[in-house]
């Protein structure tokens, strides 16, 4: 049985060509292809054909080529948002005959390598790339999985050129995770931060509510506000049983902004254990893993040593994400799998790329094993970034929810257990996340 593969022509392979095509047909199209640089044999070539360059080859589908896949230094670019057709499009090219009007490969790459954020930019307090600062901010398509879409658009083009060329049928799917950063609000802090907690709410804040409500829970006569853990595995079971459900564990040292239960208190390790017999698992470097690399070792061990299993996924806890020193970091701590691509500050796609796909290290120029899995939204960005309302709340996870529908992507969303709760400005949200569960199951 003959198999048609899709041919792809090049004057010129690069590092940054070789990674893009891969991110576009194998990570988002889920479809073989072949390069090559010889003009003859891709001439000769009877099936599918594609070529990328300058000037157009015989009767192939021709993308006009942006030089930014040429190059090998990180330079400032001028990408010219534009939409077109309803299309955003960046690196637009003009000329008669064109089979497409801006450069698709270029665009992905500037989108998924992060390559704005190479650049000067301004970070917020907390060493972070602000949405604000990108193209896609700025231009108004941050919504939007753009380089699915231009993904897509290459597919169509195919296929109407290339009527019996196959491409496999892609599917929606549902990656559901959480975040804990504080298992309890109350519970199995010790002794001494305890006491700090009340004399806080009693002389400080001057919350009686708070102090009874902390002595009931104590008490055990109510249950902890945090403890949200077995209505999240229940409602996952039964309103998005398809989806994938992932637990990132906080378990740095008690600092100014990491506040967990100590990793050797044994309600903490039980409940780990309970969590990873329903869920994969990843370690939620702390807030210091940044300046302290080694720190990001020593919690990925201590995950280990509870579980006992090897920890391959990571998010950084208050998504604190520099390029590329981030993902060094995880590089070299054996983390094989990233959930830290998103914003804080607002929902979208930070790389414009709803599927999961491999970190490209700009600096060194190469393609690298780390797969990074983008989120669009997040919940504490819903509720305290942006003040939303519930219902406001709810309106946005459906709109990003249908954007990855149509291009048949991966939604994956962050959600805590700590915000399961009618407490502390929360009320209503717990609804909204079961009308988000069903909405975005697969």
């Amino acid at each position: 049985m003959h198999l048609e593969m899709l041919l792809i022509h090049t004057p010129k392979l690069t590092n940054r060509l070789g990674y893009t095509l891969n991110v576009v047909f194998q990570h988002l199209l889920h479809t073989d292809f072949s390069i090559t640089t010889d003009e003859e044999y891709f001439l000769n070539h009877g099936d599918a054909k594609l070529n990328y360059g300058h000037k157009r080859l015989g009767d192939s589908l021709f993308i006009k080529s942006h030089s930014l896949l040429f190059q090998t230094s990180i330079e400032e670019q001028e990408p010219h948002a534009e939409c077109r057709d309803g299309q955003w499009k960046l690196f637009p090219m003009y000329g008669r005959d064109l089979d497409f009007d801006f450069d698709p490969l270029a665009a992905t790459f500037y989108m998924v390598s992060r390559y704005e954020e190479y650049l000067p930019h301004r970070e917020d307090e907390h060493g972070r790339f602000c949405a604000e600062e990108s193209l896609t901010h700025h231009a108004g398509f941050l919504h939007l999985p753009v380089a699915d879409q231009w993904a897509q658009l290459i597919k169509n083009k195919i296929t109407e050129r290339y009527p019996d060329h196959p491409f496999p049928r892609l599917h929606y799917r549902f990656v559901h995770t959480v975040d804990i950063d504080a298992a309890w609000c109350y519970l199995h802090k010790g002794f001494f931060r305890t006491l700090m907690g009340l004399g806080r709410d009693l002389f400080w804040r001057r919350d009686l509510e708070e102090v009874r409500r902390r002595f009931r829970v104590l008490c055990h006569r109510e249950a902890d506000p945090f403890d949200s853990f077995d209505y999240i595995i229940r409602q996952h079971q039964i309103l998005a049983p398809g989806a994938h459900l992932l637990f990132f564990v906080l378990l740095a040292d008690y600092d100014n902004y990491d506040k967990p239960a100590s990793h050797l208190n044994p309600h903490m390790r039980q409940l780990v254990q309970h969590l990873d017999d329903y869920a994969k698992m990843g370690i939620h470097p702390g807030y210091p893993s940044l300046e302290h690399p080694e720190q990001t070792d020593e919690e990925i061990k201590r995950l280990e040593h509870i579980i006992h299993r090897t920890i391959v996924r990571a998010r950084f806890h208050f998504l604190r994400l520099q390029l590329p020193r981030s993902y060094r970091i995880l590089q070299h701590a054996g983390i094989r799998h990233d959930y830290t691509m998103g914003y804080a500050d607002t929902v979208g796609f930070r790389a414009g790329i709803s599927v999961q796909y491999p970190f490209y290290d700009l600096e060194r120029d190469l393609e690298t094993e780390l797969l990074i899995h983008p989120f669009c939204v997040m919940d504490t960005t819903l509720q305290k970034y942006m003040a939303l309302t519930p219902q406001e709340g709810l309106e946005k996870y459906k709109a990003l929810i249908d954007s990855v529908r149509e291009v048949n992507g991966t939604y994956c969303c962050i959600v805590h257990n700590q915000n399961l709760t009618d407490l502390y400005g929360w009320a209503g949200w717990r609804e909204v996340y079961e009308q988000m569960l069903d909405y975005a199951k697969p």
